[in-house]
């Protein structure tokens, strides 16, 4: 039975995805999903590293052989059946260590915007879950984006696979491709990205041991970029060694302190409802959620994707995990601390139609009556899911060697 987590719910919510503006639209021709029949194939990893390329190791500093990135080894907590559910990976893009090699290169590259000043990684910044520290990230211009920057830790597992805050891209593979055509953002055309990356030399290389020759297109960056962000799978923080240790979720943590356990304990009670919201070992969402913050709704979120009034204020719920380095937290980064994350679950949700029904009790807002050790004890937990591995982690590190 999957378990599930809720008033704290939509606790931090954080993504998986690249920013967040009010992106334009992308034409069907430019919007390369990969579900078409023609998409490009990866390389098979079984095949792809014996006869790899070099890159020019003066400007990109790459292992002689990929790191793994196809084939990590998993705890048997994230190989359940509820964590498998919600991984989000297409059977036409599967990790290889070649494709996410060249994602991780795209991913870091400033030559992805106009102006060769803004990369993927200057809104999601690895020391903080792949997160941006600002309420909202500057694009290539200098202009403000509309939202706040998700993390990126387990954006893989995710069912609906949709992303963005307001859920409009359906895949992945779809959203790697909306930051870099947004006039705040990055500023490019698919059209002028291609262009672009095909006179840049080491990419030569990165694109034939990724996908067998040098074409570059817009449908293969996304398929490289979506693996190279689905192979960020946080898995070895504190929460995870003392889940190892007793193999049951329930159970008090023998690596926890008193508080952590006590803050796990209300996570998962129907007092906050927490686990409702924030599913499985990996703390994920199910579908996009309002959350109470506003009374009369300021930003549409998923309704203004949807035109269904029953979606107003309804925004997506990324994982938890690394949620402590994501602040400033919302959509909207109107909170700047778990703290204040909490404080609003216990008593600052605020009641509107589409309010979610495990925030609501009769036709009121549900309380908390969290005491102050009660709201300390969840910071504390919350804490417990960071990643000092997955955050200093060499494969996931900007790759390029600076002049």
């Amino acid at each position: 039975m999957k378990k599930c987590f809720v008033p704290i719910c939509f606790l931090v919510i954080i993504l998986s995805s690249c920013s967040k503006d009010e992106y334009i639209d992308i034409t069907e021709e430019e919007q390369l999903l990969v579900n078409d029949e023609n998409n490009d194939t990866v390389v098979d990893d079984n095949e792809e590293n014996t006869n790899d390329l070099a890159v020019d190791s003066s400007i990109l500093a790459l292992p002689g052989s990929p790191f793994n990135y196809a084939n990590i080894l998993l705890p048997d907590f994230f190989l359940d059946n509820d964590v498998r559910n919600e991984d989000n990976t297409p059977n036409n893009n599967e990790i290889t260590d070649n494709g996410a090699t060249l994602g991780r290169v795209l991913f870091y590259d400033t030559n992805l915007s106009r102006n060769n000043t803004i990369s993927c990684a200057s809104c999601h910044i690895q020391e903080h879950g792949f997160s941006d520290p600002t309420a909202l990230s500057t694009g290539f211009d200098g202009e403000l984006t509309s939202r706040n920057s998700m993390g990126l830790a387990n954006a893989r597992f995710y069912e609906n696979g949709r992303f963005f805050w307001d859920e409009r891209a359906v895949s992945l593979e779809e959203q790697t491709l909306v930051p870099i055509q947004d006039l705040v953002e990055m500023g490019l055309t698919l059209p002028e990205l291609e262009a672009k990356l095909s006179v840049v030399d080491y990419y030569e290389a990165l694109f034939t041991n990724a996908f067998g020759d040098d074409n570059v297109t817009s449908e293969r960056i996304a398929l490289a970029l979506s693996q190279f962000i689905r192979s960020m799978v946080s898995y070895e923080s504190k929460f995870d060694e003392g889940l190892a240790q007793v193999n049951d979720i329930d159970d008090n943590f023998p690596n926890f302190t008193d508080s952590e356990n006590r803050g796990k304990q209300l996570f998962m009670s129907n007092q906050t409802r927490c686990f409702d919201c924030h599913a499985t070992n990996v703390f994920v969402g199910d579908a996009a959620r309002n959350n109470g913050l506003d009374a009369t709704i300021t930003d549409p979120g998923v309704g203004g994707i949807t035109g269904n009034n029953n979606d107003l204020g309804e925004f997506k719920v990324p994982s938890l995990r690394n949620i402590a380095l994501t602040g400033p937290y919302m959509h909207d980064g109107r909170f700047e601390t778990l703290e204040e994350v909490i404080e609003h679950y216990n008593s600052g949700v605020q009641n509107n139609p589409n309010l979610d029904n495990r925030l609501t009790q009769g036709n009121n807002v549900r309380k908390l009556n969290l005491s102050d050790n009660d709201k300390q004890a969840l910071v504390d937990f919350l804490h417990t899911l960071t990643d000092t591995e997955f955050i200093t982690d060499e494969k996931y590190a900007d790759p390029f060697i600076e002049n």
